[in-house]
């Protein structure tokens, strides 16, 4: 039995990759797009050779909106799950002194992942079904001194495919909502993370592979985030805005 597409959106990253891999592996076609996707290419050959599937490549540029429809219309199959691993985290520190890289940030985490969802919800909605994947963070639980700027659009963007399951939940789409922790990816290259709770990107790619299966609403990739973050929650605004976390 053919299986169905599967849309990667951010599929230049290393999380990207990962879940194109994965979902490769269990014999889906894959449709990667990113900017610049002929770059891909050699990644299209090696899915291809090594799962024996259709690949694809396809321009994407999650802060082009206005471009979003015509890139959905042009792929050669509406997917049956969509992924969204795009995002940008920069640097507090030169997001706090430049509105232009603070915005950039805001909008590669939020904006244009929410865009491009919406419109591939819209799609997904007239036809009765699909999933849709949306990668946030566990950084927009509670803003932070030391990321609040991408915690604040994570939040956002949790908040989004919160109110986008619960609008489709009647409507035959599913929305999962991925919280990782730490990830080692080259976003994340020379910071000092904690082994135990930092997980590869094929770790992640399998927890979305599991939760498209059964249908999960939120995952916490390693289970232990849910617990720290409910702490963190937790702690009185008095004392944890003389936290430096």
């Amino acid at each position: 039995m053919t299986k169905p597409p599967v849309l990667i959106l951010g599929a230049r990253s290393d999380i990207g990759k990962a879940v194109a891999h994965k979902f490769a592996a269990l014999g889906h076609p894959v449709q990667l797009a990113a900017r610049n996707a002929a770059s891909l290419e050699a990644d299209k050959t090696d899915m291809e050779l090594r799962y024996r599937v259709a690949v694809s490549l396809h321009d994407f540029d999650a802060l082009a909106l206005d471009t979003h429809d015509a890139f959905v219309a042009a792929l050669p199959e509406l997917p049956r799950i969509a992924v969204c691993a795009v995002g940008l985290m920069g640097e507090q520190s030169e997001n706090e002194r430049d509105v232009a890289a603070a915005a950039r940030v805001m909008r590669s985490n939020f904006e244009g992942p929410a865009s491009i969802l919406a419109t591939l919800a819209n799609r997904f909605e007239e036809r009765g079904s699909g999933t849709i994947v949306g990668i946030s963070s566990v950084a927009g639980d509670r803003g932070r001194a030391t990321n609040y700027v991408y915690g604040s659009a994570k939040a956002g963007f949790t908040a989004f495919l919160s109110g986008l399951r619960n609008r489709l939940a009647k409507r035959g789409v599913h929305v999962v909502t991925v919280l990782p922790g730490f990830v080692a990816t080259q976003m994340t290259e020379g910071m000092d993370l904690p082994a135990k709770l930092t997980a590869e990107p094929s770790e992640l790619a399998e927890a979305i592979a599991r939760a498209v299966e059964r249908k999960k609403n939120v995952i916490y990739v390693r289970p232990i985030w849910r617990l720290i973050m409910l702490i963190i929650r937790t702690i009185p605004e008095r004392i944890f805005k003389g936290m430096k976390i």
